[in-house]
């Protein structure tokens, strides 16, 4: 009897101790490190592990080190998910993921969560097909073509801007041209020459070199155009903008070539392009008109300006003096246009002191007019009680 007893205890003895080793065998260790795109440990991050077989969830959690360790997951295939922190794990905020990982009995490698590595790797196209590393490979080329390309046109571009700062024209002209071959298709290179083109043709005396400066220009100005409308800027208020200033610059080149006809048309295309400055470009297609002696085409275009902005006082003036240029002579007596006087007046009383005011008051004295700094209110009424 006792030597059966005996048997028995050994058999439970060895039972006992084989009972550890199996719940041993059944899970794995893990462990990693979690760092950011800069190097720095991520503290507090929270790596959750999702059993892909029964959907269990083991959270852990990174230390002063960004260092995270677990003994008791079961073995099988994870889904790995890492956030930030806690609140952005109850978000569902990931910042890495990892698929289909590995849990095998005992020790396993460690998942380490780099982001600056992946972002190495990344550049240097680890992971990617055939296909998909030359389209990187040519997209990081062309990226830095770009940046070698506008670092040597804005050098240029600086470089003529000083010299057309001195009144170098010449030497401006020259350099933008350069940039030019460097790359053509940059529409603010040539609107700049387009500008120093026009600027230089006002200072040659001999009027056949005049017209070519200015012929050149206008061709810059149209490729400039043709450029901003094909490639627009993402920003719609800054390629109106821009468009504008462009048809702008081009108008003043047609009326300087005594193409007026083509310069109010342009000045038009500005108008519609930047409706928030129309007055100023109207108010130009005045000036362009008046100086070309066409009174009834200025008028009216002052009178836009007078509809889009009350309160431009210089339309009132060049209206005025525009309606001088209708007067007749009636006897000794010069009559002009019903609203000259007006028009005058008006501009007097919005700038009293303005750089037209004497001049003002001389056309008002010419007509036989009175100053009156007051057009434009009403006399108030009394009533009896």
């Amino acid at each position: 009897m006792k030597k059966h007893f005996a048997i028995f205890a050994i058999t439970v003895l060895l039972l006992a101790f084989c009972v550890p080793a199996v719940f041993a065998q059944a899970s794995g260790t893990v462990k990693g490190s979690c760092k950011d795109a800069q190097g720095n440990p991520v503290v507090d991050a929270v790596i959750v592990f999702e059993n892909l077989d029964n959907g269990q969830k083991y959270t852990l959690k990174t230390n002063k080190k960004g260092e995270y360790f677990s003994l008791g997951l079961s073995a099988g295939k994870y889904n790995v998910t890492l956030y930030k922190n806690a609140e952005d794990a109850k978000a569902g905020k990931q910042i890495d993921f990892v698929k289909g990982y590995q849990v095998q009995i005992g020790d396993n490698d460690p998942l380490d969560f780099d982001a600056k590595k992946e972002q190495e790797q990344q550049a240097k196209g680890v992971g990617l097909s055939p296909e998909q590393l030359k389209q990187m490979q040519e997209a990081q080329a062309k990226q830095q073509k770009e940046v070698t390309t506008v670092k040597s046109l804005n050098e240029k571009l600086g470089a003529a801007k000083a010299a057309a700062d001195a009144g170098d024209y010449d030497t401006a002209i020259a350099d933008l041209n350069d940039a030019n071959q460097v790359d053509p298709s940059r529409d603010l290179i040539w609107f700049k020459l387009g500008d120093y083109n026009r600027l230089s043709a006002a200072k040659q005396t001999d009027p056949a070199e005049k017209q070519k400066r200015f012929g050149a220009a206008i061709e810059a100005y149209q490729k400039a155009i043709e450029l901003k409308t094909a490639t627009p800027d993402k920003d719609p208020a800054k390629q109106a903008a821009n468009l504008a200033a462009y048809y702008n610059n081009l108008a003043e080149a047609y009326a300087k070539s005594n193409r007026v006809d083509d310069a109010v048309k342009t000045y038009a295309l500005a108008a519609q392009t930047e409706p928030s400055s129309a007055a100023q470009y109207y108010f130009n297609t005045g000036a362009v008109l008046t100086n070309a002696g066409k009174v009834d085409d200025a008028i009216a275009a002052f009178d836009k300006v007078i509809a889009t902005d009350p309160n431009r006082a210089d339309a009132y003036y060049w209206k005025g003096v525009n309606m001088i240029g209708k007067a007749t002579l009636q006897g000794n007596k010069m009559v002009a246009p019903p609203g000259t006087a007006e028009a005058f007046n008006k501009y007097l009383e919005l700038q009293p002191t303005g750089t037209y005011a004497d001049a003002a008051k001389q056309m008002l004295a010419s007509i036989g007019g009175s100053v009156e700094t007051s057009f434009g209110n009403k006399k108030k009424t009394t009533t009896k009680k």
